[in-house]
């Protein structure tokens, strides 16, 4: 393992980060507190509790999970897009690091930037509600587990897209919609019979239940689903980016 070039890569991307502090930070509490006030005060001043939880509590696991899949996969997918995009890609490749080092380094940054805004997020909840967390070693777990997953697919996305419009396609059009559907201001069981069984077929459903479930104890599906379920889509993740680097698609051409 080459830990240098690992670290080169991850201090070069955090660095980046880094330049944009204000962006990065500012934006992320701003729009929690937005989403606060429309659905914390409006929507929360109709529905009292839900599952015996405050809804404005409620929605705190989903506002964070909403915050990290995004910005993960963003951030990922620009770190490794931008190499492709001025040719610095080839350098990269040419020198003396693995796949695995290159994945490290660019996934590690993001997941990184994604796990501080989501404890930004956190912190900035804690000024709206009062929020206790009943799991707080499984609320780290989960967070840091989606912040690598999607990391991961953001790697795949920045390999895969060949213009920034595509960079934007699949956070916008597909993982902000599923993150709205899958349970992350409302739970599931509020839903009718069939839609319920509909809504299991969305993937962010386990992750958003079982970090709602570190939280409160309560969830909308089993946790050893919802760790079947990240733990899954972490391993396919890995098996697709093993094969792009082992086939060179869309990096070596």
């Amino acid at each position: 393992m080459n830990f240098q070039a690992v670290k080169s890569i991850y201090v070069y991307e955090m660095t980046r980060f880094f330049r944009t502090l204000m962006q990065s930070f500012i934006s992320p509490v701003i729009s929690t507190s937005l989403y606060f006030v429309v659905f914390g005060a409006a929507i929360g001043s109709r529905i009292d509790q839900v599952e015996g939880i405050s809804y404005g509590a409620f929605i705190v696991p989903g506002l964070i999970m909403l915050s990290v899949m995004t910005q993960a996969t963003s951030n990922a997918s620009f770190g490794i897009y931008f190499p492709k995009f001025i040719g610095t890609i080839y350098e990269l490749l040419s020198a003396p690091v693995n796949f695995l080092e290159i994945t490290i380094g660019y996934v590690g940054a993001a997941a990184t930037k994604a796990l501080f805004i989501g404890l930004i997020i956190l912190g900035t909840a804690f000024l709206f509600v009062d929020l206790t967390i009943a799991h707080p070693f499984a609320m780290m777990a989960f967070l840091v587990l989606t912040c690598l997953s999607f990391s991961l697919l953001g790697f795949i996305i920045g390999i895969w897209a060949q213009n920034f419009e595509q960079l934007q396609l699949i956070p916008l059009l597909i993982i902000t919609p599923l993150v709205f559907l899958g349970g992350s201001f409302y739970s599931i069981t509020m839903l009718p019979p069939v839609w319920q069984v509909i809504t299991l077929f969305n993937p962010v459903v386990y992750l958003i239940s079982g970090f709602r479930w570190a939280f409160f104890g309560t969830a909308d599906v089993s946790i050893a689903l919802s760790l079947g379920a990240i733990g899954l889509f972490t391993t396919l993740c890995l098996a697709v980016i093993w094969w792009i680097f082992r086939t060179g698609w869309r990096i070596r051409q």
